[in-house]
């Protein structure tokens, strides 16, 4: 048994009222899904009442390490026992535990490690996952596997489910039966909600940006706080920046301002969860949300903001972005000022904005990057979730990308299945790209600055800096804030390198151009072995501006030490929305060599024969991925290759590269009439269908040919004729001709431009006796005559020369005869004789007028 907790003031929280409740339903049914508001004690007080129904261990799973060290502290002192003894917890890099040990507190990532190495959790009897409104993915992951070892393990493994504002019947139905929902009362302390929206409007985030002009409002608010209430101030902002700039603006308050955020080190978190005897403002992320208690606070002050992983899975490139708070999010926070008395909380937005926000967090599933998580489902042999009781299935994009990358680590084979790197890599407890670093640059640069590169990449929070070296050195210094956590993560990952070494053997030597590439070769290896794709070469135009190798553009930003630099790798970067470059907010310089080889999978030496650059050529190029790193032309391509060529040349460029004589474009006007009035029995000569069928008319041409200037050479007559079959080349002067006879004797050129309608043009003169209109097309096409004037101008156009001889000529006469005295206009041109001459001799044209 438990030392008793009745004389403490945990005995007059809510949640006394349902831990009989509570232990009835797992006692009856294994499994619960315990509601309880902020404040009323669930954290604390329900593994004490489970572990005294029980002999094995409970583990109860957090998802901040702040809060698993803040509950397990917490309980001991209610138990009035050391931490470590009844009570510990175990965070990564830290572990408080010993063989007495009934109740451990852990990071959800950490459970979610525990289950993979032993399933049915020997000597454990009861998990609770606290905080699954949350919806972190590790959280996520827990209620599954947890599940799972339940319906085919551990029947008798007790399972709870526990959270403020949980979707309990959803979450009750992952657990099966369904579970049943226990829920607590309310808090005994009230809180007071007051509506402080800015008095003028403040610009949006966007990305990781947050307007200034809230800050100042926030730090007003917090002022107008400190007057009007008594006890300590706890201030919830989106990030440690917005920390810092808020510190700032509060240097003069009569108050002591501390700090509390996931990139402190555990000295520094706990020391802001001590009560002081100065009034204190406790500026603090959403790791002060839940499961801790700030002691001494009275009154919140909410920014409204938080941060939230995205991914950009077209760019490679995941960030945090700062979000509007959900509803569910800010009772959380406000609850934290009711936790010990009567309270009140300021949010600095509107009752109206409130109702219009979302009313959770947007599970980390659906918008985080994956890769770790797959690689956790397939470690316990479930592809992208198959079959595993997920509140939310991972998206299939963001399941592909991740199978890609793991892929590319050697982490999961074809199938989705891990391998055995890829469970060495899981066991290192970073991301698998950190992993991969770890393992493989300890074997480059050694165990230990392999180690101090892989921590700084996986601090929480902003850098001090965009140049990555720069970072590394005020953290060995003990400059950074972030010293000791950094430290202590060194030391973790140090001892899990293998004394064996990786699974890869390669050297890789110091640049010695002096470049700080050069310098820092082995920072920059390190980091190109976790993000390969994020090597980036520098853009000619602009020193600013880098080329990666996934093909995404990066700026790094103005004043930068990496600006110019010929290569670097990229550890983080964000896009802005509406901006068509990332900007860097991580990077370290890289010499190419280093990158070649880190990169090694992504270089690609390509032989491209085809139409380059308006010609045929063979081009021999090397690329590390989008960057190419050098290219030339070199040798003659084959005869297939060339004849591919030049067919792509006059896709791309068009028939205009061929030489189009006048008899061409006459036969090919003339084909085109044909399959006007035929239809698809004869070839159908259009840019289009040319192009396409470039094989079947030119194919021999094209063999022949090497290079553009053949092109201009080709019979482009000849090659036409090859679209006739021998019935159609025989035809075709009798269906198409190219002159037709007129009653002057002219045989006047057709110009079948207008495939539906043939044009023959001549004089007026010569068209005399001639009744009734011309045809082509086997006689079903009347051609369209152009009756011209002797200066060769229209006289007049008809497609019915007898309705014109008798209704239209006329007018011509009149109109043209006196112009053109010494042509004859006869009154009945039908019975003139035609002529392609002028007329004789005045009087004779009087005489016969």
């Amino acid at each position: 048994m438990l030392p008793a907790v009745a004389d403490s003031p945990a005995s007059d929280l809510p949640i006394r009222e349902v831990l009989g409740s509570l232990v009835d339903a797992v006692t009856a049914t294994g499994t619960a899904v315990l509601v309880a508001p902020p404040g009323s004690g669930k954290t604390t007080l329900a593994p004490l009442a489970l572990a005294d129904q029980v002999t094995g261990r409970v583990v109860v799973a957090e998802p901040r390490r702040v809060a698993a060290r803040a509950a397990a502290q917490r309980m001991a002192t209610l138990t009035n026992t050391a931490l470590g003894d009844l009570i510990g917890y175990s965070v990564r890099g830290e572990r408080v535990v010993s063989a007495a040990t009934r109740i451990e507190v852990v990071t959800t990532g950490l459970l979610v490690r525990r289950l993979q190495q032993d399933p049915e959790l020997s000597g454990v009897d009861v998990v609770i996952v606290d905080e699954c409104h949350e919806r972190h993915v590790d959280t996520d992951l827990a209620v599954a596997f947890l599940s799972d070892v339940r319906t085919n393990l551990r029947d008798d493994l007790v399972v709870v489910a526990a959270s403020a504002t949980a979707e309990a019947d959803r979450i009750a139905a992952l657990l099966g039966g369904p579970a049943p929902v226990i829920t607590a009362p309310s808090s005994p302390f009230d809180v007071d909600i007051r509506w402080s929206p800015p008095s003028s409007a403040v610009s949006p985030s966007l990305g990781a940006r947050v307007d200034p002009a809230l800050l100042r409002h926030v730090a007003s608010v917090v002022r107008r706080a400190l007057v009007e209430h008594d006890g300590d101030v706890l201030v919830f902002l989106p990030g440690v920046g917005e920390i810092e700039r808020v510190a700032g603006l509060l240097v003069d308050v009569d108050a002591r301002i501390m700090r509390l955020h996931g990139g402190q080190s555990a000295r520094d978190q706990d020391s802001a969860l001590k009560a002081l005897p100065e009034r204190r403002v406790v500026l603090a992320t959403a790791v002060a949300e839940s499961s801790l208690t700030v002691p001494g606070v009275r009154v919140v002050v909410d920014a409204g903001l938080s941060r939230e992983p995205r991914m950009d899975h077209a760019r490679g490139l995941g960030s945090l972005v700062t979000v509007p708070v959900s509803r569910a999010g800010a009772t959380q926070r406000s609850g934290r000022a009711g936790r010990e008395a009567p309270g009140v909380a300021y949010r600095c937005w509107s009752a109206f904005d409130h109702e219009r926000r979302p009313a959770q967090p947007s599970p980390e599933i659906l918008v985080a990057d994956l890769s770790d998580a797959v690689l956790q489902l397939a470690r316990w042999g479930s592809v992208a979730g198959a079959g595993l009781p997920l509140p939310d299935a991972p998206p299939i994009a963001a399941v592909t990308v991740a199978r890609q990358t793991l892929g590319a680590l050697g982490a999961i084979d074809v199938d989705g299945k891990v391998t055995s790197r890829g469970e060495r890599l899981s066991r290192v407890g970073v991301h698998p790209r950190l992993a991969r670093a770890l393992l493989d640059g300890a074997d480059l640069v050694g165990a230990q600055v392999a180690a101090e590169i892989v921590a700084v990449l996986a601090l929480d929070g902003r850098p001090s800096s965009d140049d990555l070296e720069e970072c590394l050195r005020r953290l060995r210094r003990g400059d950074d804030p972030a010293a000791g956590r950094w430290k202590q993560e060194v030391r973790r990952l140090t001892r899990a390198v293998p004394r064996e070494g990786s699974d890869r053997r390669r050297s890789i030597s110091p640049g010695g151009d002096g470049s700080r590439a050069g310098r820092s070769v082995a920072t920059g290896s390190v980091v190109a072995l976790a993000y390969p794709e994020r090597i980036a070469r520098v853009r000619s135009e602009d020193s600013s501006v880098y080329l990666t190798a996934a093909g995404t553009a990066v700026r790094i930003v103005d004043g930068s030490v990496l600006s110019g630099e010929p290569w670097i790798v990229v550890a983080d970067a964000h896009r802005p929305p509406g901006t068509p470059e990332a900007r860097v907010r991580l990077a370290a310089a890289v010499s190419e060599d280093v990158a070649v080889v880190t990169a090694e999978p992504l270089v690609v030496n390509e032989r491209e024969a085809g139409w380059i650059d308006g010609d045929v050529a063979v081009l021999r190029r090397r690329r590390l991925g989008a960057i190419v790193l050098w290219q030339r032309t070199d040798e003659r391509p084959s005869r297939t290759e060339r004849a591919a060529a030049l067919h792509e040349g006059l896709r791309s460029e068009g028939l205009t590269l061929l030489n189009w004589t006048d008899a061409a474009r006459a036969l090919r006007k003339r084909l085109a009439f044909c399959h006007h009035a035929f239809g698809d029995d004869w070839p159908d000569v259009g840019d289009a269908r040319l192009v396409s069928e470039v094989s079947r008319w030119l194919g021999p041409d094209l063999e022949r040919a090497s290079r553009r200037a053949d092109l201009a050479r080709i019979d482009v007559t000849g090659a036409l004729r090859r679209l006739l079959s021998w019935r159609q080349a025989a035809e075709l002067d009798e269906v198409a001709p190219e002159r037709l006879r007129v009653p002057s004797g002219s045989r006047l050129r057709v110009d079948y431009g207008d495939p539906s309608a043939p044009v023959l043009a001549g004089k007026l003169q010569e068209f005399f006796g001639m009744t009734s209109t011309p045809r082509v097309g086997a006689g079903r096409v009347p051609v369209v005559v152009h009756l011209l004037s002797p200066a060769g101008r229209p006289a007049a156009i008809t497609a019915d020369l007898e309705s014109f001889w008798g209704e239209g000529y006329r007018q011509v006469r009149a109109q043209l005869r006196g112009r053109y005295p010494r042509h004859p206009w006869p009154e009945d041109p039908t019975t003139a004789t035609a002529t392609r001459r002028v007329s004789h001799p005045r009087k004779s044209t009087d005489r016969q007028r």
